[in-house]
C-alpha cells in the first residue's frame, strides 16, 4: 500500500524507516492493552481498598504484565525473518540473541523512567482525589511519552533500529 507519490519520496522514507516504524507500532499496541488492563485494575482496586501506594504498585505491575508479553511476540513476529539464516534455512541464534541484548538494554533505562514517571505521576495523582482509572491513565499516558524518546534513542544507541 503506499500514497499516490510522483516521485517516490513516501516510498523511500517507508523503507527507510521500516525497522523503527514497526518498533514503534509493537510499542503502541502493546502499550494500549496494558494502559486499559491497567486502569481497569486500579479502579476495581480503589473500590475495594483505599491504599493508594499498593494501588499505583498494581496499576504498574498489570500495565507491564500485559505489554511486554505482547511486545515481545509482536516483535518477533515483525522480525521473524532476520533470525533465519537465508543460506540454510536455518534459526540464526547468534542474531537472536544479539536482538535480545540489544532489546535488553534499550528497554532497561527506558523502562526505569517509564516506571518513575508513571509511579510518582499516578501516586501524586491520587493525592488529589481524581478517580482512580484517571489517574492510571493520565500517568500512563504521561510516562508513554517520557518513555517513547527514551525507547527510541535507546534503540538507535545499541544499533538495534538499522
Amino acid at each position: 500500500m503506499s500514497l499516490p507519490d510522483k516521485d517516490g519520496r513516501f516510498d523511500r522514507l517507508l523503507k527507510r524507516y521500516r525497522e523503527a516504524i514497526l518498533f514503534n507500532k509493537n510499542l503502541l499496541i502493546s502499550g494500549t492493552g496494558g494502559f486499559f488492563a491497567s486502569a481497569y485494575i486500579s479502579q476495581v482496586h480503589l473500590e475495594y481498598y483505599a491504599d493508594k501506594l499498593t494501588n499505583s504498585i498494581l496499576a504498574l505491575v498489570i500495565e507491564y504484565a500485559v505489554y511486554i508479553p505482547l511486545f515481545a511476540l509482536l516483535f518477533y513476529m515483525d522480525n521473524r525473518s532476520r533470525y533465519i539464516d537465508h543460506a540454510s534455512g536455518k534459526r540464526n541464534s547468534k542474531a537472536l540473541k544479539d536482538d535480545v541484548k540489544k532489546l535488553f538494554a534499550a528497554f532497561s533505562v527506558a523502562e526505569i523512567v517509564f516506571s518513575i514517571t508513571r509511579f510518582a505521576s499516578q501516586y501524586q495523582l491520587l493525592q488529589v482525589d481524581i478517580q482512580a482509572y484517571q489517574a492510571s491513565m493520565l500517568s500512563s499516558v504521561i510516562a508513554w511519552i517520557v518513555f517513547f524518546i527514551v525507547i527510541n534513542m535507546m534503540a538507535r544507541i545499541v544499533r538495534l533500529l538499522r
